[in-house]
């Protein structure tokens, strides 16, 4: 890999938020080359990430506006991206400073060889995450093979949302689940995996929940799981593109039963796309599989930016801005560091969680062991498997 030439220089506080950690005894960060001029900044988002960061992303911007002169947000579809960024570095025009992503995008691009290696090659230029994570996301980090840093975190799923005036006889077990289906035809469904956090959780968690082979094993270990994803997906009439269409769909009630997460169940309430009397069940078996969100550098971004977005890096990791990604529960809880309270969040977030969320899921968190995502190389193979196996027999 080419050296992008940026040092460390001394132990210096390299965001606003610094000198908080350096008062409670946490790591201090690196201090990082200001660029010789301020820089703009592309951010890209395919995970819905923004929903979570954008206003510490800001704050970035505004406390040090001679780094960050400007920063453009823009989002795009998970699964277009990867193809995207490899044309822009064939042709040497890359565009796409930072991207916020989820492990399906996060897959891909370590599988294709899209993103600049962090770790450990800039672990002088980041706190040790190791000391400021918490104990799942820390394993999360993991998945990254150094090629993301988490900036987000939650258990996720998988989780079933309904509609209670419509669903009388919640189902306790996945065969229950796959007999109501099948009693229930079209009234059921989830997004394809590629590109919805619940969907993949779903497609993550069956293995544990059916007692498959090998869950970290898509190809050889998912005997049981793709026999059950054939058999239930003849009761359903297609699989959207993305999660939002089923959220929709479920408060409009052309759907009683789809696929969701802690974030997903909380905060289309809160938006009104669901209706806020909406009730989640777990099946018998019921592992978390955990998600984050990666902040990921594209090879071919200067070195002068880089050095800005290590440093964007450091503020986003504060325990002042992670408390911004409570948000109104999207990503519930959110926090990836420890010690980030939901009394540390701005009132609109503790508002929104207060009359929204579920106290059932403090005790779901306790009582139910939190399971890693598949690695990078078996994610894409998951991906692939479904699509091929499962969503064609829909199309997409």
């Amino acid at each position: 890999m080419i050296d992008l030439g940026i040092s460390r220089r001394g132990f210096l506080a390299a965001s606003a938020g610094t000198a908080g950690l350096l008062a409670a005894g946490r790591p201090v960060f690196a201090a990082l080359p200001k660029p010789a001029s301020p820089v703009t900044l592309n951010v890209v988002d395919v995970a819905g990430n923004l929903a979570l960061t954008q206003k510490a992303i800001e704050n970035y911007r505004k406390a040090k506006p001679d780094w960050a002169s400007r920063i453009v947000f823009s989002k795009a579809p998970a699964p277009e991206l990867p193809g995207k960024l490899k044309a822009q570095q064939d042709a040497n025009r890359v565009d796409i400073d930072l991207v916020l992503t989820g492990t399906d995008v996060l897959s891909a691009g370590i599988d294709q060889k899209l993103w600049v290696n962090l770790l450990p090659d800039r672990a002088g230029d980041l706190p040790k995450l190791s000391d400021i994570y918490l104990e799942p996301a820390a394993r999360m980090q993991g998945l990254a093979e150094g090629q993301g840093v988490v900036v987000t975190y939650y258990p996720s799923g998988p989780l079933f949302e309904y509609a209670p005036e419509r669903v009388k006889q919640v189902p306790k077990t996945a065969a229950e689940l796959l007999a109501w289906a099948k009693a229930n035809p079209k009234r059921f469904a989830y997004a394809r995996p590629a590109n919805s956090g619940p969907g993949r959780t779903f497609l993550m968690g069956l293995p544990y929940i059916l007692g498959d082979k090998d869950p970290k094993d898509p190809v050889n270990g998912w005997e049981k799981t793709w026999a059950y994803l054939r058999e239930l997906g003849e009761t359903i009439e297609a699989y959207p593109g993305g999660t939002t269409p089923t959220m929709k769909a479920l408060g409009e009630g052309s759907l009683d039963i789809i696929v969701s997460t802690t974030g997903w169940d909380i905060n289309p309430r809160v938006l009104g796309v669901v209706p806020k009397s909406a009730e989640v069940f777990a099946v018998e078996n019921f592992r978390w599989v955990a998600d984050a969100h990666y902040m990921c550098i594209p090879k071919g971004v200067s070195a002068e930016k880089l050095a800005v977005l290590l440093d964007l890096m450091n503020h986003l990791l504060t325990p002042a801005q992670q408390a911004y990604t409570y948000d109104e529960g999207y990503f519930y809880p959110g926090p990836a560091v420890k010690g980030v309270t939901l009394a540390m969040a701005p009132k609109e977030s503790q508002d929104a969680i207060a009359e929204f969320g579920r106290p059932t899921y403090d005790k779901l968190i306790a009582d139910h062991p939190i399971e890693l995502p598949l690695a990078a190389d078996k994610l894409v193979q998951a991906f692939r498997r479904w699509d091929e196996e499962i969503g064609a027999r829909k199309g997409k």
